[in-house]
């Protein structure tokens, strides 16, 4: 299964959007990855789900020495980012048909879920209470409430759909999740509306 559409128009973008996103710009992440990386076990494994490029998710935790594997459906996003980070594991794949197995340290899923159709959404979760691992991390961005709204990158158009907040935590809840951040259009994020939560501890 793949979203025909979003990853079409990654792959018309590629150029522009791998020029916009590159390691030495300023990191208006850097809050959330710092206390994402600070919970990562020494031999935890990140997976980023729609991964684009690498930068500058992936490329900030390889360069503090952690093993991230990046699922992307842009074939051409795909290619940069193999030669961009050369160490990190690449699947190419819509994140909806998840072709991996095992636990991961930490899930993320920064401007990629959003991309997804509301049930899609809603498919997830159970998807996500399978990958991280217990005690491990889910750290996505969404919109500030439930709606669909159409943002445009270099001329292309990109849906961008939300669950309501209530729903979102409802959610997490159900596969194990608690919330310990949520921030609406952060304005020090470039108003991105940002989750991190934690999976329970096994036993």
């Amino acid at each position: 299964m793949r979203n025909d559409a979003i990853v079409n128009g990654y792959e018309r973008i590629a150029d522009w959007f791998l020029a916009r996103r590159r390691a030495d710009e300023p990191l208006l992440e850097r809050e959330y990855l710092e206390t994402v990386l600070a919970g990562l076990p020494a031999a935890g494994v990140v997976l980023d789900l729609g991964c684009g490029g690498g930068e500058p998710m992936a490329g900030y935790f390889l360069r503090h020495g952690r093993r991230v594997v990046g699922l992307d459906g842009s074939l051409g996003m795909l290619a940069a980012c193999r030669r961009r980070l050369p160490g990190m594991a690449l699947v190419a794949a819509d994140m909806r048909a998840l072709p991996l197995r095992g636990r991961f340290a930490a899930v993320v899923a920064w401007d990629s879920f959003f991309h997804l159709p509301y049930e899609d959404q809603r498919g997830m979760f159970p998807a996500f209470g399978e990958l991280v691992a217990p005690g491990g991390l889910l750290l996505f961005t969404s919109g500030p409430a439930h709606g669909r709204s159409d943002g445009v990158m270099d001329g292309v158009t990109f849906a961008h759909y939300s669950l309501s907040a209530g729903e979102y935590r409802e959610r997490l809840g159900r596969c194990g999740f608690e919330v310990l951040v949520h921030r609406v259009e952060d304005p020090d994020c470039g108003g991105h509306t940002v989750w991190l939560a934690r999976k329970a501890a096994a036993g």
